[in-house]
This record gives C-alpha cells, sequence and structure tokens, in this order.
C-alpha cells in the first residue's frame, strides 16, 4: 500500500502563486508514475499534470500548460506541482494519485492510489 498526503493549498488572489507537495510514505519503492488532478464543484476529476518515475516525462492538460510544473525527488517520492498566474477557474480540490508503472496515465480509473485532497481557491 501506499499513502499520499497532499499540503499547501488555501486561498490566494487571481495572478498569484501557491505550490502543492505530495508525500508518499508506506512502500514507495516504486516503479510510481505520479499525477495530479483537480475537481470543482459539480464537475468531473480532471488530469493537469503527470510525471514518469524517473522524472524524465512530463504532461500537462491544455488549461495549465505553461502556468503550472510538476516535478519530484527520487528516491523520497514527493511530488510537486508549482502553479503560476492562477485564475479563479483554478479553483478545486487538487489530488494527488500514484500509478503502478513508469509512465503517467492521463486517466482518472488508471491510476491506483490517491490522496485525500487540498483545497485551492483563486480570487478574482
Amino acid at each position: 500500500q501506499l499513502q499520499l498526503v497532499e499540503s499547501g493549498g488555501g486561498l490566494v488572489q487571481a495572478g498569484g502563486s501557491l505550490r502543492l507537495s505530495c508525500a508518499a510514505s508506506g512502500r514507495t519503492f516504486g516503479p510510481y508514475a505520479m499525477g495530479w488532478f483537480r475537481q470543482a464543484p459539480g464537475k468531473e476529476r480532471e488530469f493537469i499534470a503527470g510525471i514518469s518515475w524517473s522524472g524524465s516525462t512530463k504532461y500537462y492538460s491544455d488549461s495549465v500548460k505553461g502556468r503550472f510544473t510538476i516535478s519530484r525527488t527520487v528516491p523520497s517520492n514527493t511530488v510537486y506541482l508549482q502553479m503560476n498566474s492562477l485564475k479563479p477557474e483554478d479553483t478545486a480540490v487538487y489530488y494527488c494519485a500514484a500509478a503502478r508503472g513508469i509512465a503517467a496515465p492521463t486517466v482518472v480509473n488508471e491510476y491506483d492510489y490517491w490522496g485525500q485532497g487540498t483545497q485551492v481557491t483563486v480570487s478574482s
């Protein structure tokens, strides 16, 4: 089992920045690809960023590309999401997830472990 705990959410004004962290514990010897998702009220959970086990390959949704950066440290298995130029439409609960394997999927049901989520609110 792998446990994931997110931190770093909060309230920020539009144009501001936040850095989310996701700490993994338990059976962390991998390989695990990691991803960040978000879910706004009344909407489905959506993929926003993924990173491969080695950290060499990264994926972003069009909605965050150029503004958000995903990174990870190995072997501590901490994953970060640097969010810049935040917009009110970025308001959501943000989830960290882990998928067994090397490449990061972009689909919710291909991830095996999930954190509890952290709220990000961007005011206009």
